[in-house]
């Protein structure tokens, strides 16, 4: 019985220097804050179920974000040996954010445009894409392979995005009002309000699988956006004062293979795709409980009427 307490004692004693030491080691390291939108699928989006994959949002208890920006962050992260903090803030309050200490870095699929630059510095890109447009199925405009087969076309980009200034270069181009939410663009090609929307490869792909009636159009070499190499690439985002950090996050991505980044962006895409569905899913998938649902209310709505005429 003794040699048995004692064990036991030794056993706990042990892990809760194991606990301590571990404690301890997280304190000493540095935060890495990341400031993202946790809404531009498939570089970043919230879920609300906690995953291999997902990684809490610090400024949103309960909330989890998932994407090829939250892999990346957790990568660079390990790289560095920093505690990662993920926070979610509006796209055009991510700049502002950074500039004012709220976050350490912007990992939000941000192309590092000479405007941008002006504001805050770039690290080396950790993604390469294209700019494509996407339209309904069955628009006369599924079939174009030209920038000026969109001409007269009603066009819409997110707000505060390269996508938008794009735009103009589209001959007798409708510009439309630009939308702050992907989900607003792709209601606004559904209901015809606007013919296509400007977005990058990997989000088009996420939005076209979620949404089987819509497609993408690329564009032939030389017959697209005119765009420089800046724009089809992002970067973290860093303030012009953090040199050092700068530095530590470039030496980090030289270690990260292109092989390896673009295995992450397939496998966000994919996620994406499982975990979002159209409304004519989640009708087919909860049918059922729909129907018990309006069940219940009639039943409780009639013993609620009688309960009452008795009364």
């Amino acid at each position: 019985m003794k040699k048995f307490v004692t064990i036991l004692v030794v056993f706990i004693m042990s892990t809760t220097l194991i606990a301590c030491t571990t404690q301890a080691n997280n304190e000493t390291k540095k935060d890495l804050v990341v400031g993202l939108e946790a809404a531009y699928a498939p570089f970043n989006w919230t879920v609300t179920s906690k995953s291999d994959y997902s990684y809490p949002i610090s400024n949103q208890p309960g909330s989890h974000v998932d994407g090829y920006d939250v892999q990346m962050s957790k990568e660079l992260a390990n790289i560095m040996d920093r505690n990662l903090v993920i926070k979610a803030i509006e796209w055009d309050g991510l700049i502002p954010a950074l500039n004012s200490g709220e976050i350490d870095v912007i990992i939000a699929g941000m192309s590092p445009t000479s405007e941008r630059k002006l504001q805050i510095n770039f690290s080396d890109e950790y993604y390469r894409s294209e700019i494509v447009m996407v339209v309904k199925k069955d628009s006369n405009y599924a079939s174009a392979s030209k920038l000026t087969d969109f001409n007269g076309s009603k066009v819409v980009a997110q707000r505060g995005t390269l996508y938008d200034d794009l735009i103009p270069q589209i001959e007798n181009v409708v510009y439309q009002t630009p939308l702050d939410a992907y989900s607003n663009l792709v209601a606004s090609v559904m209901t015809n309000v606007s013919d296509a929307f400007v977005a990058e490869l990997p989000v088009a792909e996420s939005v076209v699988k979620s949404n089987p009636s819509l497609t993408i159009v690329k564009f032939e070499q030389g017959f697209g956006f005119t765009s420089e190499a800046s724009d089809i690439t992002v970067s973290v985002g860093v303030r012009k004062s953090d040199t050092e950090l700068l530095d530590e996050i470039n030496s980090a991505l030289r270690t990260i293979s292109v092989e390896a980044r673009n295995e992450m962006m397939t496998a966000a895409v994919i996620r994406n795709n499982e975990s979002e569905l159209n409304i004519f899913d989640l009708i087919g998938k909860y049918v059922s409980l729909f129907i018990q649902g309006v069940g219940v209310t009639l039943l409780l709505a009639i013993i609620g009427t009688l309960g009452g005429f008795i009364l």
